[in-house]
């Protein structure tokens, strides 16, 4: 895995000084919209007539949406998306202007059954070029299928002969691999970037406004993508360079960087926004990576940073104009939903139907299923996939998965017997939420659609490992203190409970925690015990590597049933009958386990799911015995931590002291 050591090492350090010394920082969002808003209103005032103007419409993680999707919103719920209303949006708007730019940041894959014929098909890819797409980068869940996953997709669509958009990437070190020597997994991805031709950039001539279209793969992305075998170059560097070869090289108007690196609330990581400041050569950043949604523009300097979410869900449009000393101000800014009452491009729809058709065939039928076979139906709208993450608490969503995988597990033909104490899942990997009505085997692939597994075959397998009681307490105590930090790593559990208040320090925040037993009872955590946890194979890799980006100090080390440390989480996978479990089939066949209560044939997703169990409790308490009461022996490490900061601080101030004392000193006697 190509994660950085040190990562979860800032965030302790870093949340430990924000919680200390400042209280900790949020993003002001609706003050920053404002602010926006009242700066295009004043560029708005100044145009010109004689001005160069540019329209560009912009999308990003689309993650193989090509259909519209029922989802879950405020609460509500929706069918937005679909390439057919994309395409007519797109087209309505070069009939006004046919100059418009069509722009995608990325992650244009993974997150729909049409991934799995990703690389036969490349249907995302060419879906793009079929709407109008003339500009993409490659996001971190084009590595999914590892490097002959990724290779096989662009042989595909180079094969099809059918217009396809720009692949602009500028920082693949690919001086660093060849000097190394390349592997046969780079070898074949060269040759498939060569054939393609992708580059660092490209030029367009949009009407009179010529435009330079840089593309970047970002930092977390990498962090994010553990199958990926390539190496990057620092992305600002990267982009510095590029920003200088267009400037030496070519008469470019306009500077665009399709970024899929992404924004955080914590402007010290907001990659983009650091890109921004870094490079103010730059004129458009267009946004992908961490799915956010700008409803207007962020501003940095002349730099403007623009984003419009996952899925198809939104189409980004806007208008910028020239400024009389060369820079750009943007004049429009709309993100349009895609809703239902659109009008969609039948041809378009065509094409989608078309690559969906191969779907049961070539990939559901090994499991006994097709696309949209009924599995139950839901009472309840379960909770959305921005809540999941974003508020911590237990989550109707995220007990249902998890209870998935123990009932899967222990279910499965050839169960050996041993129970599953806990299973849990972290919020990054849910990809999509369920609404109230029917629940299809389409809606619970696309839940949880990410990864591949040692197979070859699309899905990410469940595993399982084995963990002490004293580590399942440091796994909920990284839930409870660093999520805030990661909120992709926000864990549902199944199996455990346990209670925290937020306001305690650090890696100190939980209270109480306990097993669940039959009944919901509580069992008490034995320390040394040694429990059955279950997880899918992309969440046991990141588990494991606590330990090390912690440089040990929080310690997780997943083992087997025996106690021997797992080196390969690919020999942890769970096998039925010689086949990996999958982690969307498990949550499939809970599905259609349910009973059916309504006499119709299909079962019912059960009421239990409709409260909230005891799983997650916030204590959301600043009393003073709240907040001391019952420290760990974390408490006690960042304490000696503080009092070093302290007495360090102490000193500096007593040596300031005594350096002025002595320059005041000096200053009387050489007077």
């Amino acid at each position: 895995m190509k994660r950085k050591k040190s990562r979860i090492f800032i965030l302790l350090a870093a949340a430990l000084i924000l919680q200390l010394f400042s209280g900790g920082t949020k993003l002001l969002a609706e003050e920053s919209a404002m602010q926006t808003k009242s700066a295009m209103q004043a560029d708005s005032a100044m145009q010109t007539d004689s001005a160069m103007q540019i329209d560009i419409m912009f999308t990003h993680d689309i993650h193989s949406h090509l259909n519209s999707a029922v989802t879950v919103e405020n609460g509500e719920t929706v069918e937005l998306g679909g390439f057919a209303r994309l395409k007519a949006q797109m087209d309505a708007q070069k009939r006004k202007n046919p100059n418009t730019l069509i722009l995608d940041g990325g992650d244009f894959s993974m997150g729909t059954l049409v991934q799995t014929v990703f690389e036969d098909e490349a249907a995302e890819l060419r879906m793009l070029g079929e709407i109008g797409t003339e500009v993409t980068t490659i996001g971190n869940h084009e590595f999914d299928y590892r490097s002959k996953g990724l290779a096989n997709m662009l042989n595909s669509a180079t094969k099809s002969g059918e217009k396809l958009p720009e692949l602009v990437v500028c920082n693949v070190d690919w001086e660093t691999m060849e000097a190394a020597g390349l592997s046969e997994g780079q070898k074949l991805l060269a040759e498939q970037f060569r054939q393609y031709g992708v580059k660092d950039y490209v030029m367009l001539q949009k009407g009179d406004v010529s435009v330079a279209v840089i593309g970047v793969f970002g930092k977390d992305a990498l962090e994010c993508a553990p199958t990926c075998e390539l190496l990057f170059q620092d992305p600002v560097e990267a982009v510095k360079e590029t920003v200088a070869q267009i400037q030496e090289k070519e008469k470019a108007d306009l500077i665009v960087c399709v970024s899929h690196s992404g924004t955080w609330e914590d402007e010290s990581k907001s990659e983009d926004e650091l890109l921004a400041k870094s490079v103010p050569e730059l004129d458009l950043i267009v946004s992908a990576h961490t799915h956010s949604v700008f409803e207007q523009p962020m501003i940095k300097g002349d730099t403007y940073i623009v984003s419009a979410g996952e899925y198809g869900k939104r189409l980004g449009s806007l208008s910028m104009e020239q400024k009389p000393d060369g820079r750009w101000r943007m004049t429009s800014y709309e993100l349009k939903r895609m809703t239902v009452d659109l009008p969609a491009d039948e041809a378009t729809q065509r094409r989608a139907d078309e690559f969906f058709a191969s779907v049961d065939t070539h990939y559901l039928s090994g499991f006994g299923y097709t696309k949209d076979q009924v599995l139950a139906t839901s009472a309840i709208t379960f909770c959305s996939l921005s809540a999941l993450s974003t508020e911590h608490t237990e989550h109707d969503l995220g007990n249902l998965l998890s209870d998935a995988y123990v009932y899967a597990v222990t279910h499965a033909d050839g169960f050996d017997g041993n129970a599953v104490d806990v299973a849990v899942v972290p919020s990054g990997t849910v990809r999509d939420t369920f609404a109230a009505g029917d629940i299809t085997v389409e809606n619970v692939f696309n839940s949880f659609s990410l990864g591949i597994g040692a197979d070859g075959v699309p899905g990410y397998p469940l595993i399982s490992v084995y963990l002490t009681g004293e580590e399942l307490k440091t796994v909920a105590e990284i839930d409870a203190s660093i999520s805030d930090y990661m909120t992709t790593a926000r864990l549902s559990i199944s199996g455990m409970s346990f209670t925290f208040n937020p306001n305690r320090m650090i890696l100190n925040k939980v209270t109480e925690i306990s097993l669940v037993g039959e009944g919901e009872t509580r069992i008490e955590l034995e320390k040394d015990k040694l429990y059955r946890v279950v997880a899918d194979l992309y969440s046991g890799q990141m588990l494991s590597a606590v330990t090390d980006m912690s440089y040990g100090l929080l310690s997780i080390v997943p083992k087997y049933a025996d106690g021997t440390p797992i080196e390969n989480f690919e020999d942890a996978i769970i096998l039925e009958n010689g086949a990996e479990l999958k982690a969307w089939d498990a949550i499939a066949r809970y599905m259609e386990s349910f009973p059916d209560t309504d006499g119709d044939g299909i079962g019912n997703v059960p009421e239990y799911y409709a409260a909230h169990h005891g799983r997650k409790v916030v204590e959301d308490s600043t009393r003073l015995g709240d907040l001391i009461k019952s420290p760990n022996r974390y408490a006690g490490m960042i304490l000696a931590i503080v009092l070093i900061l302290l007495l360090v601080l102490v000193l500096l101030v007593i040596l300031v002291v005594k350096l002025i004392k002595r320059s005041k000193k000096n200053k009387r006697q050489s007077s």
